[in-house]
């Protein structure tokens, strides 16, 4: 750690039965006036703000061999002055958030973003860091390894030791695990990639590294090259239920139940190893998009507050269109299983009134405090900008391979942003998808990204999908639990109060009421807890069976707890909603109908 100018880190496991992380942090070259430092209130990627600092549980400040006074400006944001030394930092910071956004740390591993453990010293953002990450003290923890995309300076391959960072914005874009953990290596175009696994599990780590390798090299081929990196890593934390993902520069966090992991005699992809499959598809597609085809707002970033872009749907949306397209396109998956991921992915949407009040472009302006903060309401009022954002995405490549016979598609376009925007580090900005767009097909596409982005007009997914031989059909949920994508075995009327619900020790709580179904209409409220349908007591495994026993537009006497007050409703049954997509292809289509449906689904064929 040679660089005089550089600012100087060592972290280390200080208590991991308190869950508190130590940092020493040493400024060599501080302002001599006045020195500001802070830490982020955000993390790239997960549009909320997260307010890091509330974890830091003390904190002190030395200038040479002296103490030195350290003042708080905000919440986030302290400074000393009249230091003409080396300032040094001393804190701890709690790290109990088992996510892929922040830090967590107990006595079997501990894992942290740099966004909650590497305070910023202003004006010195763009100089080298050196990191030294250290080892717990124990005998308990003698066996623990560190994993990270961090280069090294110095530490071996998974060891502790010193690491290095070109700024402050790449030290925070390693995500860091350590502990006991399974490890495997596999190569990608020349480049070594990692899967680490913290956790229980009985998952065949070699076959899921060579389907991640399958899904690593699509992704490439789409692109055309592999960033510059000196390796990627998969840093997989399994638990019971988990699910999340995170990206950075050349890793990323993952979380997942270790259920749904592949087996090592099992041969069928699971549902559960399907979506994780997609999830794994999702992060690293974000490689190009969104970590270096990004919108120009976000350069450089301003960790200190919210950062406003409406083209979360294409960083995010674009992203979800194509991480389970590339499962198909890659073999991993067949035609069918990719046309009900599909089916799924319409459900959401059509199951969402919100999409009539917000546009897809307000979804991304107000992820901040709408989408990242959702409430009851949330199905009512707000559209996802990563499922809209996915559909836009389908209906825009469909709609460019049928004005231009297939000539130019999404996959083009996404070349393009690479090679225009990516590579040389520019920035994208509001109204440049649309131009690229245009220019590519030489299509006039005003009306599309008109109707698409800015208005709440559904879009004509099954006219388009119909020119590929595909035949989008609606039906009712069977239950609470039905994602969509698949036929019926039966396809009987079926009653709903338009709720979503779990299970409460006295019966059925509501946790979501719907806009325009019997239990709005009747007056039930989210976290009313329904006891009893007409006079019968109910629990979440009977709700929805005794619902079948009335018929449409009778009236039902409803008894339930409101807060511990008894309440009784009277609700007109209504016919669930059709809101439930499932996709089949058409068997009668033309050749020239299933030759398009083949260029965009099969491997290799775009």
């Amino acid at each position: 750690m040679s660089d005089s100018a550089a600012i100087v880190y060592r972290i280390r496991a200080y208590q991991p039965e308190a869950h508190l992380f130590e940092v020493v942090m040493r400024v060599t070259q501080p302002d001599p006036e006045e020195q500001r430092l802070s830490l982020p209130a955000w993390i790239p990627g997960s549009y909320m703000i997260r307010d890091f600092a509330k974890n830091i549980v003390s904190i002190s400040a030395r200038c040479g061999s002296s103490s030195i006074d350290l003042q708080q400006l905000d919440k986030q944001t302290w400074c000393v002055q009249g230091c003409e030394g080396v300032l040094e930092l001393r804190y701890r910071v709690y790290a109990w958030d088992l996510s892929v956004r922040s830090a967590h740390l107990d006595t079997t591993h501990g894992y942290f973003n740099g966004t909650s453990v590497f305070i910023r010293a202003h004006g010195h953002e763009s100089v080298p860091c050196h990191v030294e990450i250290q080892a717990p003290e124990g005998i308990d923890y003698a066996h623990w390894r560190v994993a990270t995309s961090m280069p090294r300076s110095g530490a071996s391959l998974f060891g502790w030791g010193d690491y290095q960072a070109a700024d402050y914005e790449d030290l925070i874009d390693h995500p860091v695990e350590m502990g006991l953990f399974d490890e495997q290596e596999f190569d990608v175009q020349g480049v070594p990639h990692h899967l680490v696994i913290t956790g229980r599990h009985q998952a065949d780590i070699k076959r899921i590294c060579r389907d991640l390798q399958v899904i690593c090299e699509h992704h490439i081929k789409l692109f055309g090259e592999l960033p510059e990196m000196e390796r990627y890593v998969f840093l997989l934390m399994v638990t019971g239920d988990g699910y999340g993902g995170l990206e950075h520069r050349s890793s990323c966090s993952l979380l997942a139940s270790r259920f749904d992991l592949i087996g090592v005699d099992q041969q069928k992809i699971s549902d559960g190893y399907r979506q994780f499959l997609g999830l794994c598809s999702h992060e690293y597609f974000h490689t190009w998009n969104v970590k270096r085809i990004m919108p120009a707002v976000f350069q450089p970033f301003d960790h200190s507050s919210e950062v406003y872009t409406s083209l979360l749907w294409a960083f995010e949306g674009i992203t979800s269109y194509y991480d389970d397209l590339s499962l198909c396109r890659s073999g991993l998956i067949d035609e069918q299983s990719y046309l009900e991921l599909l089916g799924q992915t319409l459900t959401r949407l059509q199951r969402s009134a919100g999409r009539f009040l917000q546009t897809i472009t307000q979804s991304s302006f107000n992820a901040w405090t709408k989408f990242y903060k959702q409430d009851e309401n949330a199905p009512n009022a707000i559209v996802s900008y990563y499922v809209k954002g996915a559909v836009i995405a389908l209906a825009l490549d469909l709609h460019m391979r049928i004005k231009t016979d297939g000539r130019v598609t999404l996959d083009h376009v996404m070349q393009a942003l690479w090679q225009d925007y990516g590579k040389p580090g520019k920035g994208v900005g509001e109204h440049d998808i649309q131009q690229l767009v245009e220019q590519l097909s030489g299509l006039d596409m005003g009306d599309f990204f008109q109707n698409t982005l800015h208005t709440t007009v559904d879009i004509p997914v099954a006219a388009l999908l119909q020119r590929f031989g595909v035949i989008c059909k609606f039906r009712q949920a069977g239950s609470q639990s039905d994602l969509g994508g698949k036929a019926l075995e039966s396809d009987e009327p079926r009653r709903s109060l338009a709720v979503r619900y779990k299970a409460d020790s006295a019966g059925v709580k509501i946790t979501h009421v719907m806009t325009g179904g019997a239990a709005m209409d009747a007056g039930i409220a989210a976290e009313d807890v329904l006891i009893a349908i007409n006079g019968i007591r109910v629990d979440k495994e009977s709700f929805e069976k005794r619902l079948q026993d009335y018929s449409v537009d009778q009236v039902l006497s409803v008894h339930a707890f409101r807060r511990d007050e008894l309440q009784e409703f009277s609700v007109t049954l209504k016919l669930a909603e059709e809101d439930t997509v499932y996709l089949q292809r058409d068997e009668h289509s033309d050749e020239r109908t299933a030759h398009q449906r083949r260029a965009w689904l099969t491997p290799d064929a775009s």
